[in-house]
């Protein structure tokens, strides 16, 4: 008989009565018990810690800084209870300590009465750390405590990047202001700048006019010198003029004394006899022709009259017996008669020395009778106007000694002046010194001043400069500088999803397990019968793995339709588990074969090396050693990675390594199989009477 009938008449046995049909749903449902229920209890549990009581303790009082309250503590509970990461409670100190420790609350989460106060501290000079107190229970629940360090972990950088935020923002808002600080520097330093080169320019300018006072001083020294030279001169002349006019004065005011009586008494005479000239000169002029042509026949005749009047004068009254009284007369006459032809004779040697030229004499008496007009036109004032020129003179006078009081303290101050142009011209030397000085050092401080201010722009430039919205933007990287950027390629639902791969084996083996406790490894018929070794071990084999792919259906017709398991590639995954059912049924069967009734302890036993080695919770790398070697050998390890990327997705070269692992491990399982058969095949004493049976 074939091994697909002997195999179907084993499972035929079940249809025969109630107890075998019972036991073969038990068999069927059995992985589904396993697995479902399993992956069921803890499906997504972090999807329900809101579920879970933990005490919250909000002590903190708040602080204030820059004039803003802070309530850290009050935000952080609004967020929490926002979150609903847990079930929060709020209570007093006391009722958290007691609540942790007898069980009522899993964890407690307290905010000290200073946490505010700690928190704003960091914008002030002495900073401090802000502390969340957390307080677990692992009698309460190991897990409870994991995860609760991971969530509060979670709340202590939420809240450290919030404070670090505030400070931070006020370092940016600080930079601004050294910012505008510096640039306002810069354009001081500018305008330094500015007024440095000017006051650069005006020293040098300064020095220039110095250098030039300097000449100047120096003449002035030396025309002063010459002044004052020149001013004892002049106080010498001037003290000279004065008693020139001292003596003028004197013997004006003497003249005046006596000539001023007598203009006074004659001013009429001698405006007559002014008068008198300048009509006799006027008519002179108007006869001047005449005057020529007589002058030397008067001449003549004078001089004939003169010589008889002197003879008659001569004979009468030098030497007569007796006097005669009218000689005394004829005396007169001739004397007269002698000027007169003296007269005559000036006149005409006069006419004679002019050669006859008329036009020059009578230009001489226009003159002679416009002066005698003059006189006699002034004559009625000479004493007034004698009266006037003494005034005149002793002002004169007065005047002279004044100028020479003054040349004596001009030639003083002169003196003084040149001793002070001396002083100058040395001061102003030093000041022009002093000024060149100046002037290099105003040039070094104006090239320092353009330093300055080209190195406070540089400054200016450097030092950042943020509106809001940029600082809103640098606080938020800097108070939180390095964030997770966390991208899973190929993620896992829920915790179930990501734990499925690992119970889903166990649930088969599980079920292979238990199938052959109801189904012998190796078909007794067969056996009687003589059949070869390897229909003895497919006849063994084939049941079980029809009632695996039973159960493998079962299985994950639950996990998809009624927990919720998304498989990437589900086609796959089922016919991959149909896979795994038949190595794990062949496996299951030689162990059984084998061993017999310790096969079955073995089994356990493998289950159990399996279930520790294969990675399916913790990396394997986090296990012993000795896990870790043994992973490499059992089919688990191929299966638990395989069925990740099925139901999560990602590369299926591990699916293929496992297939090709699974059936090698089928082949050989059933190749043990076919030698165990062939060995039961003869009947020994131990088989008759076995030591242990189960």
């Amino acid at each position: 008989m074939r091994s697909p009938k002997l195999a179907a008449l084993e499972l035929r046995r079940f249809g025969r009565g109630k107890l075998p049909r019972a036991a073969l749903v038990a068999l069927l449902l059995l992985p589904l018990l396993y697995g479902a229920l399993y992956l069921w209890s803890f499906w997504d549990p972090y999807g329900r810690l809101d579920r879970i009581p933990v005490a919250l303790v909000n002590a903190d009082k708040g602080a204030t800084a820059d004039g803003k309250r802070i309530a850290a503590g009050d935000d952080i509970t609004k967020g929490l209870r926002d979150s609903e990461v847990f079930d929060w409670h709020e209570v007093s100190a006391e009722q958290a300590r007691a609540g942790v420790e007898d069980g009522t609350y899993y964890l407690s989460l307290t905010m000290p009465a200073d946490f505010s106060e700690r928190i704003a501290s960091s914008a002030g000079d002495s900073p401090e750390t802000g502390a969340l107190q957390v307080r677990t229970n692992d009698a309460n629940n190991y897990i409870v405590g994991q995860i609760s360090r991971t969530v509060f972990s979670e709340v202590r950088t939420a809240a450290s990047t919030k404070a670090s935020r505030s400070f931070l923002d006020k370092i940016f808002v600080s930079f601004s202001d050294i910012h505008g600080a510096t640039a306002k520097a810069a354009d001081g330093a500018d305008d330094l700048k500015g007024g440095i080169g000017k006051a650069e320019k005006g020293s040098q300018d300064l020095a220039d006019g110095l250098t030039q006072a300097k000449e100047g001083s120096g003449t002035l020294a030396t025309g002063l010198q010459k002044l004052t030279s020149g001013a004892g001169d002049l106080q010498d002349g001037s003290q000279q003029v004065a008693d020139g006019t001292q003596a003028l004065a004197d013997r004006v005011d003497a003249v005046a004394g006596k000539v001023g009586p007598f203009l006074e008494d004659n001013e009429k005479a001698i405006g007559d006899t002014a008068q008198l000239v300048a009509d006799s000169a006027k008519v002179v002029r108007a006869h001047l022709d005449t005057l020529v042509r007589a002058a030397p026949t008067a001449a003549k005749g004078a001089h004939a009259a003169s010589d008889a009047l002197a003879a008659a004068y001569t004979a009468r009254c030098e030497n007569p017996v007796l006097p005669d009284p009218a000689c005394a007369d004829l005396k007169k006459a001739r004397d007269s008669a002698a000027d007169v032809a003296t007269i005559a004779d000036d006149l005409n040697t006069l006419i004679a020395d002019q050669d006859g030229n008329l036009k020059t004499i009578r230009t001489h008496l226009g003159t002679l009778q416009q002066q005698a007009q003059a006189l006699a036109d002034r004559a009625p004032h000479l004493s007034e106007d004698l009266d006037d020129a003494v005034t005149r003179i002793n002002a004169l006078n007065t005047g002279a000694r004044k100028v020479a009081a003054g040349a004596k303290e001009l030639h003083t101050g002169l003196g003084t002046a040149n001793t002070g142009a001396g002083d100058l011209n040395q001061g102003v030397g030093r000041l022009k010194t002093g000024a060149e000085d100046l002037s290099g050092g105003m040039f070094k401080l104006s090239d320092g001043s353009g330093k300055l201010a080209d190195g406070l722009h540089d400054g200016a430039e450097q030092i950042p400069d943020y509106d809001e919205r940029e600082r809103d933007a640098r606080t938020a990287v800097m108070a939180d500088p390095v964030q997770l950027a966390s991208k899973d390629l190929h993620e896992a639902a829920n915790y179930g999803t990501g734990f499925a791969p690992y119970f889903i084996p166990l649930s088969l083996w599980v079920g292979a397990m238990v199938a052959y406790m109801l189904i012998p490894p190796m078909n007794r018929r067969a056996l009687a019968a003589g059949a070869s070794a390897w229909r003895i071990a497919l006849a063994g084999w084939l049941p079980v793995v029809a009632v695996g792919v039973l159960q493998t259906t079962a299985l994950m017709a639950v996990l998809h339709w009624a927990i919720g398991l998304e498989m990437a590639r589900a086609a796959g995954t089922v016919g991959f588990l149909f896979l795994v059912t038949a190595c794990f049924a062949a496996l299951v069967q030689w162990l059984n074969a084998r061993f017999g009734a310790a096969g079955r302890i073995l089994v356990l036993a493998l289950l159990m090396l399996q279930l520790t080695s294969a990675g399916g919770t913790y990396p394997v790398q986090t296990s012993p050693g000795f896990f870790n070697a043994i992973h490499p050998y059992l089919p688990m390890s191929y299966v638990v990675e395989a069925l990740r990327r099925l139901i999560t997705g990602g590369g299926t070269e591990p699916v293929w390594h496992a297939c090709v692992v699974l059936v090698a491990f089928t082949a050989g399982a059933l190749a043990l199989t076919a030698l165990s058969a062939r060995r039961r095949q003869v009947w020994t004493l131990d088989r008759l009477h076995p030591e242990l049976s189960l």
